[in-house]
């Protein structure tokens, strides 16, 4: 118990000794201070006397059990005095040896062995730990998620004649075409004719481009390209790369398209190299009159497709499902205002792959292409009832005049094709290879007439 006299107690610093009870003061100890309102205190007849201590403070007969009682939390509070036991050291005694608890020492055995396995144990919590987290990112994890595995359904398979395997098959064939001019650089597309290098595009491509053009191909590898030849009114050119083993193009059969049937075109629109989109063939003989400003004016009976087609497909090829060229992706149709960008909106128009094909071994074989012509002109709508394009103009020992066509005749159909329009007669001709016949629907009067005329080539 605190206090008690088998107890030390400590004295702060600072702190001033008072004598024994009574006042009485013990020998070496200033007499002390009577306490205001307190009776002085006598030793009682039951206190034990102190017993002086050897070396001890004062002279003989000094107390040392009275202390600063004042500053002793655990004095007796009915006494102004408490009685402090100061530690007594036994005479020829050594003191217990202490041991610093933060003083280093040698490991035990079972220190050394706890080590190792402590360290087994958490390398093999944090693999276990790091391998059930690589399991579940991978898709390995204790909740299996869906049925059991099945057999991919037939359009994942990609099969060679599902979509995917068509543009698999064409993509290797499908370039981006470069041309550099003063009015700074421009884009389209191609595809590779023949094995020696040949590509065909748009005339609008590489018009400008001072002869010289660069290809990119679906690898992302580049060579330089001449422009062999080109022809502006049917918007088709043709240039040469100086490289051998290309895989050319399957070419299909325009003229067997029917409307509904499925198609891709593929190229670099807007400059994003080798992208297919899908589509199906929307109308046939969609005569065309394109071209810019102050340019030449093109006539072509286009094949029309919903498959998307924004600036940079121009000379790109539109495959039907089994990967053969049927067109080449020249132009679209938009609802901008003149000047501004125009982009897709379903109508895109592509020149039939046949047309496109006699260009091009023309102008591979002679530089040039030739121009497919009737041999008369027209002026405009009848403006009857029934349609139809009335002649303005019979070239004599043309073609129409060999036929019996004459001024004022109104064309009704050619090839069953009706005619509304002078642009239908110049680009529907312009389909047919020179030497081609075609039958003619015409009206004489009221007199309803039918003929067949033998399309020649322009003599330019």
């Amino acid at each position: 118990m605190p206090g008690a006299g088998n107890s030390p107690a400590v004295v702060p610093p600072g702190s001033t000794p008072v004598g024994p009870p009574g006042g009485v003061p013990a020998a070496g100890y200033p007499p002390a201070p009577p306490v205001a309102g307190v009776p002085p205190v006598r030793p009682s007849s039951s206190w034990p006397a102190p017993a002086p201590v050897a070396g001890g403070p004062g002279t003989a007969g000094a107390s040392p059990w009275w202390s600063d009682a004042l500053a002793d939390p655990w004095r007796d509070p009915a006494a102004p005095t408490a009685v402090v036991v100061p530690g007594v050291v036994a005479a020829g005694s050594e003191p217990e040896p202490v041991t610093d608890p933060d003083a280093p020492g040698r490991p035990t055995l079972r220190q050394l062995l706890l080590i190792p396995v402590l360290s087994a144990l958490l390398a093999g919590t944090l693999g276990g730990a790091m391998g059930y987290a690589f399991a579940v990112r991978g898709g390995a994890g204790g909740v299996v998620l869906g049925g059991a595995p099945a057999e991919a359904p037939a359009l994942a398979q990609r099969k060679p004649e599902s979509l995917a395997g068509v543009a698999e098959r064409v993509l290797p064939s499908v370039v981006t075409v470069r041309v550099s001019s003063l009015g700074g650089t421009s884009e389209g597309s191609g595809f590779v004719a023949t094995a020696d290098g040949h590509v065909i595009t748009n005339d609008h491509v590489v018009a400008g481009g001072a002869g010289k053009a660069s290809v990119v191909f679906n690898d992302g590898s580049t060579a330089p390209a001449t422009i062999v030849g080109q022809d502006s009114e049917s918007d088709i050119a043709v240039i040469k790369v100086s490289r051998s083993g290309l895989r050319p193009v399957e070419f299909g059969d325009s003229d067997a398209l029917a409307v509904g049937d499925p198609v891709l075109a593929i190229g670099s629109p807007l400059s994003l190299a080798n992208t297919v989109t899908a589509g199906i063939v929307s109308a046939l003989d969609r005569t065309m009159q394109a071209g810019e400003p102050g340019g030449p004016i093109r006539y072509y009976a286009a094949i029309q497709t919903d498959a998307a087609v924004n600036h940079g497909n121009s000379g790109g090829p539109l495959v039907d499902g089994d990967g053969r060229v049927v067109g080449v992706n020249s132009t679209i149709k938009s609802l901008v205002a003149e000047g501004q960008e125009a982009g897709n909106i379903g109508l895109a128009f592509a020149i039939p792959i046949n047309q496109a094909k006699r260009v091009t071994q023309d102008i591979i074989g002679t530089g040039k292409a030739r121009r497919t012509v009737i041999g008369a002109r027209a002026d405009g709508p009848a403006g009857v009832v029934g349609g139809g394009l009335r002649l303005a103009e019979v070239e004599p020992s043309g073609p129409a005049d060999s036929a019996g066509l004459k001024v004022g005749d109104v064309i009704l159909k050619i090839n069953g094709r009706p005619m509304t329009e002078p642009t239908d007669l110049t680009a529907l001709v312009r389909k047919f290879a020179p030497g081609s016949v075609v039958s003619v629907e015409f009206r004489r009067g009221s007199t309803r007439q039918n003929t067949s005329v033998t399309l020649a080539a322009d003599a330019k």
